[in-house]
């Protein structure tokens, strides 16, 4: 949904739990946060609306004869006015992520950041950052995956739901998606800190934290992310995530049918073909697959159909 739509609905708390947990995975949602807490104290003063109406009327009465109109209670105007006032407020305080970048299901995107560091974005990914303010803190938010390939200077940070990378110059990549933050280091040393905890990764290695725990710390030999090349690489992860990346590479709606989708998996697929992508995914779990029209995709055990 439309994230002013979700932003609308949650000042209104009209916003489902659903929805909820759609805004909460916006990078942004730190500072909403914060603006409604500072603008929580905004009262409209007492004010006898009738009185002072009646008073405004008699004046105008004895100056002349006009038409009278009948108005809202000036609180009400005030309530108005509060509204307009938070908004402005709202605007100034995320001012500080001014620049948003995004990509939808099945697109990718490169761009150069203001002191030319170069980031490569992924299929249904965003990235906030303060445009103004980058010579001064090299800092940006990260909902989804991107790989960066970072200018030497000032220290550079990618801050996410599940923890913050920090660099000076390198190239690395941030896999941000829910509750699943990998990290792999192509070049340079990349700092990761979660929960209190820093890690170091030089070159050529790998950290995996998935639901707040650490799972492994690992070598790997690949010189740029696969998915750079329009195919996604999995090492012993979840078949849950392989499945919500393909949606995210395909404009497809995946169900499953007796299908356990905490089992792992390793492997890839490919971005431009999708059935070599289900067929890669299904035959190495013995997993069959059926696809209805153009956006409906079963899997199911091959005993089950």
């Amino acid at each position: 949904m439309n994230k002013d739509i979700l932003l609308a609905k949650w000042l209104n708390n009209d916003i489902s739990n659903q929805e909820l947990e759609e805004l909460k995975a916006s990078p942004a949602y730190a500072s909403y946060i914060k603006i409604a807490e500072a603008t929580s104290q905004l009262t409209t003063p007492n004010f006898d609306s009738k009185s002072n109406f009646d008073a405004i009327s008699n004046r105008l009465q004895k100056e002349k004869e006009v038409k009278v109109v009948t108005m809202k209670p000036f609180a009400t105007f005030l309530k108005i006015a509060a509204v307009f006032a938070i908004i402005f407020a709202g605007y100034l305080f995320v001012d500080t992520l001014d620049t948003t970048i995004e990509t939808q299901v099945a697109e990718k995107e490169t761009f150069f950041l203001p002191d030319n560091s170069e980031v490569v974005l992924n299929a249904n990914s965003e990235i906030n950052y303060n445009k103004k303010n980058w010579d001064a803190s090299r800092e940006l938010d990260l909902q989804g995956e991107a790989y960066f390939k970072v200018a030497k200077g000032k220290k550079f940070s990618v801050n996410t739901n599940n923890g913050v990378v920090e660099v000076l110059g390198t190239q690395f990549n941030v896999f941000n998606r829910e509750n699943s933050f990998f990290i792999n280091c192509f070049e340079g040393l990349v700092s990761v800190s979660y929960n209190d905890t820093i890690i170091k990764l030089p070159a050529g290695h790998s950290l995996k934290v998935d639901n707040g725990r650490f799972i492994s710390h690992e070598q790997t030999n690949k010189v740029i992310p696969t998915w750079t090349t329009n195919e996604s690489y999995f090492e012993n992860v979840t078949l849950a995530l392989v499945l919500k990346e393909i949606e995210n590479q395909y404009p497809i709606k995946i169900n499953t049918k007796n299908v356990n989708v905490t089992k792992h998996f390793s492997g890839t697929f490919p971005h431009d073909n999708l059935n070599l992508a289900l067929k890669s995914i299904c035959d190495p779990l013995n997993l069959a697959y059926t696809i209805n029209g153009k956006e409906d995709v079963t899997l199911y055990a091959k005993s089950s159909k």
